[in-house]
């Protein structure tokens, strides 16, 4: 059985075969090479990704038309700068916006210049046809108004619609003409505006870039970008200590950061704070999760704070959907305290036996061998155990764990996203019946089928989204938290700072602080 004292021998035996381990291969002049914990890529196109590794090629091939600053989440509109889009211009109501767009920019592979078409057909798709259209809902009409003017008219006000939708990567600008062109393909050579454009798309190694010599801005300092996948801890660490790569997607598990810092101190950490949502949903189609009793005790049965403690320094309390520092998120002391599912295994206990399940339960669990899913559910599989609760679980490759997520073939899964301190976007991410998640693959990441096997707050999200101020906002949105913690069809558990290993010799030209698990490289540069 792995245990959590197992998951850190692992962590200690793979920083130390780094640090002594021989060069794999010298650092390759005018390249940055970033190792990403997954088996290979899927897929590069920003409206069907489904696996998060490939973000970091995607964010180096395609733009928004408007970006928040590099090393963070845009929070107010005055925090976005243009990009594709030279300007723009809203309603008093917030539901119509008109983008200007910036001439003289090239798509890759000499797909010529964006125009409106592009980016209608962009935010059309991402409605329509993306692997969460729920998030884009509220789009209802988008049109060339010129050549190079797009207007977009929403079903609701939104004054967020830069940082909510905007800026989402669903609507990332894709070439028209290159998605008719390739068709299928266009899945793993998607076309974009970029710094940066394909080279080569390897199944196995890796997603290879170059510099986009026809770029309309800046142009990227660095000539080549590796996003290369290494799922096997001790073999991404090894390449990180070896100088084999110059950047590595870090081991959120108990114990590593200090043993790599003692083992090799020049290494440089970069963090997202709060990183991202830990979700533990309840599949609700699967017994005998139905019960809400069930449910209840499972979430008495973990105890948080020993999740924190383990996984420091990136780990942070939560005890709502939400994070207690964004819009809706509670702290302890504002919930009810019945809402505030404490550890407490006694109380667990009791209620599974009124649920019926006095001499225990067994439930059949997978997961994913990344370092922070696996964890989790190793440390949440041992408390369990404590009440009653056996938790059988499977431990398999990244893309098998979402793939069986995506056909309801899950349990207790865990969700890890970076989501924005954009109030609704986690709810329409999670808990609205028009993201159920459906065994065919092509629902959402509603994974519980909240507000489709129960009801739900589909109710209570319409009423927020006629909110005429932020405060109205924010208090229907807590209602709707509140009301997601009565009825837990999910439950929050700690957040996790994203954790990028950075060798000296990289300069990123900006500071992490905050925003998505994935960055951009065009800033970077090599230093001595």
């Amino acid at each position: 059985m792995i245990t959590r004292r197992t998951l850190l021998g692992t962590a200690v035996a793979a920083s130390a075969a780094g640090l002594f381990a021989p060069r794999l291969r010298a650092a390759i002049p005018d390249t940055l090479r970033f190792a990403s914990a997954a088996g290979g890529p899927r897929r590069l196109d920003p409206n069907q990704t489904t696996q998060g590794s490939d973000n970091w090629a995607v964010v180096q091939v395609f733009e928004y038309l408007a970006r928040p600053p590099d090393g963070n989440f845009g929070i107010t509109p005055n925090d976005f700068e243009p990009w594709l889009a030279e300007s723009w211009t809203t309603s008093d109501d917030a539901k119509t916006w008109v983008f200007t767009l910036r001439r003289g920019v090239q798509f890759h592979r000499g797909y010529g210049e964006m125009t409106a078409a592009d980016v209608v057909r962009t935010f059309v798709r991402a409605r329509d046809e993306g692997v969460n259209t729920a998030n884009y809902s509220n789009l209802a009409e988008i049109i060339e108004s010129g050549p190079y003017e797009v207007t977009i008219r929403l079903h609701n006000p939104d004054p967020m619609f830069l940082s909510s939708t905007v800026t989402a990567r669903h609507v990332m600008v894709i070439s028209k003409k290159a998605e008719e062109d390739l068709g299928e393909a266009f899945l793993t050579e998607a076309v974009g505006t970029g710094p940066y454009e394909l080279e080569r798309f390897d199944t196995e190694r890796g997603i290879f870039l170059r510099r986009h010599v026809d770029y309309w801005g800046e142009p990227a300092i660095i000539s080549n970008i590796e996003c290369l996948y290494i799922a096997d801890t001790t073999a991404r660490t090894l390449a990180l200590m070896s100088g084999d790569v110059d950047m590595a997607e870090g081991v959120r598990q108990p114990g590593w950061v200090p043993q790599i810092q003692n083992q090799k101190p020049d290494l440089l950490f970069d963090m997202t704070v709060p990183g991202s949502f830990n979700t533990l949903f309840f599949n609700m189609e699967k017994d005998p999760l139905q019960n809400i009793l069930v449910r209840k005790a499972i979430m008495h049965g973990i105890n948080k704070q020993e999740i924190v403690d383990a996984l420091q320094p990136m780990s942070r309390m939560v005890y709502t959907l939400n994070p207690p520092n964004y819009p809706t998120g509670f702290s302890l002391e504002d919930l009810p305290e019945d809402l505030r599912y404490e550890y407490d295994p006694d109380e667990a206990k009791k209620m599974l036996a009124d649920a019926g399940f006095a001499n225990g339960l067994t439930i059949q669990v997978n997961t994913s061998q990344r370092e922070d899913y696996s964890t989790q559910h190793l440390i949440i599989q041992e408390q369990l155990r404590q009440i009653g609760v056996n938790i059988d679980l499977t431990i398999m490759d990244h893309s098998a764990y979402h793939a069986t997520n995506r056909q309801n073939l899950n349990t207790l899964n865990i969700n890890s996203s970076s989501l924005p301190p954009v109030p609704l976007y986690v709810f329409n991410d999670y808990a609205v019946s028009t993201a159920n998640m459906t065994a065919d693959g092509k629902g959402g990441a509603n994974y519980s089928h909240y507000g489709v096997a129960m009801p739900g707050v589909d109710n209570l999200l319409a009423e927020m989204l006629q909110s005429t101020t932020f405060d109205d906002y924010v208090a229907k949105g807590r209602e709707v938290e509140l009301q997601i913690q009565r009825d837990l069809p999910m439950g929050g558990l700690p957040t996790l700072s994203y954790l990028v290993v950075r060798n000296p010799r990289i300069d990123l030209g900006y500071e992490v602080q905050g925003g998505y698990a994935y960055w951009r490289f065009c800033k970077a540069k090599i230093v001595a």
